[in-house]
Parts: C-alpha cells; structure tokens; sequence
C-alpha cells in the first residue's frame, strides 16, 4: 500500500462527486415524475407520478441534509453539533427496506468533526452489509472523548474492500477515486478528531470501532 496525497482541489471535487452520486437518483425521479405529468391524463398514472414526486423530493432532501453534515462545514470552526440532528439525518437518509437503524447515542453536544465522523463511519458499515440487515449504533463517553461502536449485522457481512487502508489514508497505487473518497475521507476527519478506527469481522456481523487515539 501507498500513502495517498491528494490536495485540496481533488479532494473537494471528488466529495462534490459523491454527493451528486447520492442525490441524482431521486432528482431523476422528480424530473421522470415530472414528464408524466405532462404527458399523461390517465387519473391513476398522474396519482402516481405525484407520489413519486413526493417520495423521490423527501428522499433528496433527505440525503443532502445527511450530506451536509456529514461532509459540509455544518457551522463555523470549532462548532459542536447535537447528536439528536445526527440521528435525525442518519434514520432520514437510511429509511430503507433492506437496512434498520437502532440509534444508540445519547443526546448531546460534540465536536463537529466527532459527529461527522460517526456518520460516515455510518456509511461505511452499510458498505459491510450488501444483502441488507441491521446497523446498531452506540456512543459512551470517557474522560470527554466519545467511544463510537457500530455493528452491522447481515448475510455475507463483510468488511468492506480496502476500507482499513483507505482509513489509515493508503491506497494501492497511491490514488483514490470518487469510488474511494469516502473512507478516505473519514480517515481525514478521524485523523482530525484524534481518534482511530478498527475493524473487526464477528460472525455475521462487522463492528466498527473509533476511539480516541493514546499517545504514549
């Protein structure tokens, strides 16, 4: 493994590109719900198309406001960000079929960089679980850092491919793509936190731990 080096410029584009990823989906929708409507005078096909109007408009909302946590600024430096809006963007932007979310965390002030560490650590665990299954998130607090686990639990639970090297910021030839960015990314807002994150593959089930890293 190589170290990755990437400056700013990339990073921010290749961030820009995972979060277009995330919500051109819905938006498609809204624009295919969109062309029914005007197309159609079918009383059953325009119910329809509104409801996938509305579906796909709630589930890009969803998504950006878990985005701008989890990847925007979410307030000036040095801001703390209430763990119950975390929770609130994580069911949102998790309301799945396939995927349950069981929110641990108590309700209180963070480090806005420990917060946008526990979501992408988030979106790193459903990468654990590609048949779908359950994610249990829990957070204690010892001498004020906070001590992160979340277990993803499904068929063929796996830890995801070069989740560890990407954390720790190596990739195979040095490079990381918009595939890539996001695990690298929370390696960069661990490193940033203080605090290092472990793996560890038990039964069918991936738990991913954070905690604040010991300097001996």
């Amino acid at each position: 493994m190589t170290a990755v080096t990437l400056d700013a410029l990339d990073l921010a584009a290749l961030l820009c590109s995972r979060v277009c990823h995330d919500v051109i989906s819905p938006v498609g929708a809204i624009v295919n719900g969109l062309e029914v409507l005007e197309d159609e005078n079918d009383a059953s096909m325009r119910d329809f198309a509104l409801d996938l109007i509305k579906k796909s408009a709630n589930q890009a909302s969803a998504r950006l406001q878990f985005c701008r946590l989890a990847f925007g600024a979410a307030g000036s430096a040095g801001a703390a960000i209430d763990l119950g809006d975390a929770e609130q963007v994580a069911k949102g932007f998790i309301h799945d079929d396939r995927v349950s979310l069981t929110w641990g965390a108590p309700r209180l002030l963070l480090p806005k960089n420990q917060v946008k560490l526990l979501l992408n650590l988030l979106l790193v665990a459903m990468n654990a679980i590609p048949r779908g299954g359950s994610m249990d998130v829990s957070l204690t607090m010892e001498a004020e850092m906070p001590h992160i686990r979340i277990v993803a639990k499904g068929p063929n639970a796996r830890i995801p491919s070069h989740a560890e090297a990407l954390i720790a910021g190596e990739a195979e030839d040095g490079r990381v793509d918009a595939h890539a960015i996001q695990p690298f990314y929370t390696g960069l807002v661990a490193r940033e936190a203080g605090m290092g994150v472990t793996f560890a593959l038990d039964g069918d089930a991936v738990v991913i731990a954070a905690q604040p890293i010991v300097k001996g």
